[in-house]
């Protein structure tokens, strides 16, 4: 592996795009790293990809995966991947291949192997799975919705501004997907890289009960698996007061963690520790 510090790919997950991560990629930059936020095949900035999402429908879990094992291919040294929710679940496919040095999974979907799911994640997914013939359609959320999924400690007239900022509609396909072999990991696999799991109390769509299954799942891999929990974080962890906690814990984890040693010292964390 290269002495060079390494590159770091963050995947957004579903009815988010890439400029969810625009402050993650700062943040990043400017303790020395370099970090890329590609896209979801289809996805662009919010406002365009809201007025034309047809790319969206029909869009197979495989077809994210295989668009970043490109990128990721692409690359120099293998990277640090980061995703969250959706994302979270196609970063553990892509460690499930091998690749990448380290992964973190931040309010992850869970992978095929979680056999009783949380009904508030059920209920995070029914306005994708509430109709088996319509697979390969979109899967729109109110206001509303995405207050209950994404920003439920926050008042409603700030979960709405982050809805006009980052909300694009979600799609299907992927939701019927990751109920079957698409979404299948071999836990137990020796090539697998470290894994850490995050997890927010105040999550609905990937509580830390769904989070202690997984991690339980994962472990079954020779390389390590941590689950951390944070008190009071909901879904969009990612992205609401206080981020760069988990934003330099992330990377300071893989950074310790990841299969060759690091170029480069973690750094301390920006925000108080909790």
């Amino acid at each position: 592996m290269s002495s060079a510090a390494p590159t770091v790919v963050l995947i957004h997950g579903m009815w988010m795009t890439p400029h969810s991560w625009d402050a993650w990629v700062e943040h990043y930059r400017d303790r020395g790293y370099t970090a890329i936020a590609p896209g979801w095949p289809g996805v662009k900035e919010p406002e365009e990809t809201r007025r034309g999402p047809a790319a969206l429908k029909g869009l197979r879990l495989t077809q994210i995966v295989d668009s970043y094992d490109r990128a990721i291919r692409e690359l120099d040294q293998p990277p640090i991947i980061i995703g969250h929710s959706f994302g979270g679940l196609t970063a553990q496919l892509l460690l499930a291949r091998g690749l990448g040095a380290a992964g973190v999974a931040i309010g992850t979907a869970p992978p095929k192997g979680i056999l009783v799911l949380p009904l508030s994640t059920l209920r995070a997914g029914f306005p994708a799975l509430k109709n088996p013939f319509d697979r390969d359609g979109l899967c729109p959320i109110s206001k509303e919705q995405f207050h209950w999924r994404f920003t439920n400690t926050l008042g409603r007239e700030e979960s709405d501004r982050i809805y006009e900022e980052h909300y694009i509609p979600g799609t299907n396909r992927p939701f019927f997907d990751a109920l079957g072999s698409s979404a299948a990991v071999d836990s137990g696999a020796a090539k697998r890289p470290p894994l850490l799991l995050v997890a927010g109390s105040e999550d609905h769509i990937s509580p830390v009960q769904l989070n202690r299954k997984i991690a339980k799942l994962q472990s079954k891999a020779p390389s390590a698996t941590e689950l951390k929990e944070y008190a009071g974080r909901t879904h969009f962890m990612a992205g609401m007061d206080g981020w760069e906690e988990i934003a330099d814990d992330a990377l300071n984890w893989a950074l310790e963690h990841r299969q060759a040693p690091a170029a480069s010292e973690p750094f301390s964390s920006s925000a108080p520790s909790r």
